[in-house]
């Protein structure tokens, strides 16, 4: 097979992209078949197949090597990213083909995120497309700093200097904004193997490197070593009572025995003791090593924390701008819940606005609502916990996430942090006087926030007036949010579109949040027809403040009692977007208390409520 499979060789991650037909496959066969690391098996299959779709005449078709399933072959496409894996005598590769079809943008950035390198092949009779322009503009969004132009298919074109030299003009003038690092362009045939892995004599007027003589030489790990260093803390290694060691990969930097370390988020420094690399001790490690590191004080320390160097240390907030590529078949609406995944850390998170959607074909930024499937968008988010991160460009590893659809539990969205957005020091009331546990105790109780959901008509609005009466007669302190007083004020600007029931229920548990802050008892009266935005709600809260209840009753009950006549207007077609008739209702799954309307009365209800809450010691027994 190959010249050497050494794993201590540099590894270097590569992307091809382009458009459709560019050649991608076929290079990346071209170069296996050269290098002599395709069995004889697979050369057998791949003679086979090359005359079975007859795609190259009688010569072999490269790109079958690569290409994934019959089915996907028969159409002519590649639909998923392909990964290979291969070595020469100066190093190691791992090849990420991915998809030219601009529906399949999320799969070319899967293999983006990861990669070193991006090879960028441009058809020569073609020059630069529309692809050529999103491509490139995702791969410098997505942080790959080196980029080689391939200039394939040269043998179509007769080999001309010209043409080549014409596309490699106004692809650098097109590149110029995107930060690339290194470009290097090179006429190819990935066909004939024209400048691959040899020189070819057919482009004498070209006098540089051939592809894999490039790809050979090109550094990129001192990028990543260069950084100030980083430990996302994976795991606590505690085998006995005499050894604690928080392990992990290094994204960037080096750390050596002594050096001093900070843990970012709390602040607290040491110094390392012992630094573990493959349960064998060293004096230093630097950045893809996975290692333990013991530390010379006890420190408190949590999986998702990240050690640092003091003097270059991260930054650490709960609310950023970041560019998303969204990767979800259902769209992107703010204030929606979601978890993030970040480095080892995961925690609850929302987008708390979208500033604007990128056009990936010309970077122009345009208005936008929501973003949908291979959209990328700028957006601030808002983190229930701080995180430690860097900017993504100048740690990727540091500021790259994820968002995670809490329903499903697939990927919604890769994600890109840009810079932290300081709050206010007060809007936690950190450092404030009076603290919301002294706002409590002067009024003899402890806040909640009372959640009625539930249909139109289910009786909530009555319920919650109920309760809040019998506590005004009690001495404790309320408050109470509901349609009536929210809609005509606060959120008057918002509709009943399922973007608008989302912010709609966002920005009511924001005010719930502060109000419980001083102390109150809050009751919040609303269909809230999604279970992502009741949890957004509960997320926002402090710990054991949010009590859900859902106010249950079948639709037909709802209908039949329709004290406003609005189920009878929406069921004519006069209202759009009614919970129950043309807009579903999520009923709760595991909610605090449930109150079946239609067995008992109001007045029993509301005394379960107020039992509740005896019970959970907001209110003093009677």
């Amino acid at each position: 097979m190959g010249e050497t499979s050494s794993a201590a060789l540099p590894t270097l991650r590569l992307l091809t992209c382009g458009s459709v037909d560019d050649g991608k496959s076929t290079l990346i066969g071209r170069l296996l078949y050269e290098k002599k690391l395709i069995f004889d098996d697979q050369l057998v299959a791949l003679e086979r197949d090359s005359k079975k779709f007859g795609t190259t005449e009688d010569s072999i078709d490269f790109a079958l090597l690569v290409d994934g399933l019959e089915a996907e072959r028969e159409q002519g496409i590649t639909i998923d990213v392909a990964y290979r894996y291969f070595a020469t005598s100066a190093r190691s590769f791992i090849v990420a083909d991915t998809p030219g079809h601009e529906q399949y943008t999320r799969n070319m950035a899967t293999g983006a995120s990861n990669a070193d390198i991006a090879i960028v092949l441009v058809d020569a009779r073609k020059g630069l497309l529309t692809q050529t322009h999103r491509h490139s503009i995702i791969v410098s969004l997505l942080g790959v700093r080196h980029v080689v132009l391939a200039v394939n298919k040269i043998d179509l074109v007769g080999y001309d200097e010209r043409i080549f030299r014409n596309i490699v003009i106004d692809y650098r003038k097109f590149a110029e904004s995107l930060g690339f690092r290194s470009l290097h362009a090179i006429p190819i045939s990935a066909r004939f193997g024209d400048n691959v892995s040899s020189r070819s004599a057919r482009t004498p007027w070209y006098q540089g490197a051939h592809l894999l003589e490039h790809l050979e030489r090109i550094e990129v790990e001192e990028d990543r070593r260069a950084a100030p260093f980083r430990l996302p803390v994976q795991w606590i290694n505690r085998p006995h009572l005499d050894f604690r060691g928080f392990t992990g990969t290094i994204p960037s930097g080096r750390v050596r025995r002594g050096d001093p370390i900070v843990v970012a988020g709390s602040g607290r420094q040491t110094e390392v003791a012992r630094i573990l690399v493959a349960d064998q001790e060293v004096e230093d490690a630097e950045a893809g090593d996975a290692v333990t590191l013991s530390l010379a004080d006890e420190v408190d320390i949590a999986r998702g924390d990240v050690l640092a160097h003091p003097e270059s240390r991260p930054e650490v907030a709960d609310q950023f701008t970041a560019h998303i590529l969204w990767m979800s078949a259902e769209p992107m609406l703010p204030g929606r819940s979601y978890l993030m995944k970040i480095g080892a850390r995961t925690t609850p998170a929302s987008i708390t606005d979208l500033k604007h959607r990128v056009d990936v074909n010309n970077f122009d930024k345009l208005a936008a609502k929501r973003l949908d499937l291979n959209e990328v968008g700028f957006c601030n988010i808002a983190t229930t916990m701080p995180v430690a991160y860097d900017a993504y460009a100048e740690n990727r590893e540091m500021g790259a996430f994820i968002l995670i659809d809490r329903q499903t539990n697939e990927t919604a969205a890769a994600g890109m942090i840009a810079h932290g957005l300081r709050r206010a020091t007060n809007v936690h009331r950190h450092g404030m006087t009076v603290t919301r546990e002294a706002h409590a105790e002067q009024k003899h109780q402890k806040p909640a926030i009372l959640w009625f959901t539930g249909l139109s008509g289910a009786g909530k609005s009555t319920i919650a007036n109920l309760v809040e009466t019998k506590l005004h007669a009690r001495g404790a302190h309320t408050a109470l949010l509901d349609g009536d007083n929210v809609r005509h004020g606060l959120n008057k600007d918002l509709g009943f579109t399922a973007a608008d029931r989302v912010e709609n229920i966002r920005r009511i548990g924001e005010v719930a949040k502060l109000m419980t802050d001083v102390g109150l008892i809050v009751l919040c009266s609303f269909i809230s027809p999604f279970r992502a935005e009741r949890r957004l709600v509960r997320d926002t809260a402090a710990e054991g403040e949010f009590i859900e209840i859902y106010v249950e009753t079948t639709l037909e009950a709802a209908i039949a009692r329709d004290p406003k006549g609005l189920y009878k207007r929406a069921l004519a077609g006069e209202i759009k977007n009614f919970t129950g008739v043309d807009q579903p209702y999520e009923a709760p799954e595991t909610p605090e208390l449930v109150l079946n309307s239609a067995e008992e009365s109001a007045e029993a209800l509301a005394d379960r409520v107020i039992t509740e809450l005896e019970q959970r010691g907001c209110i003093a027994r009677l």
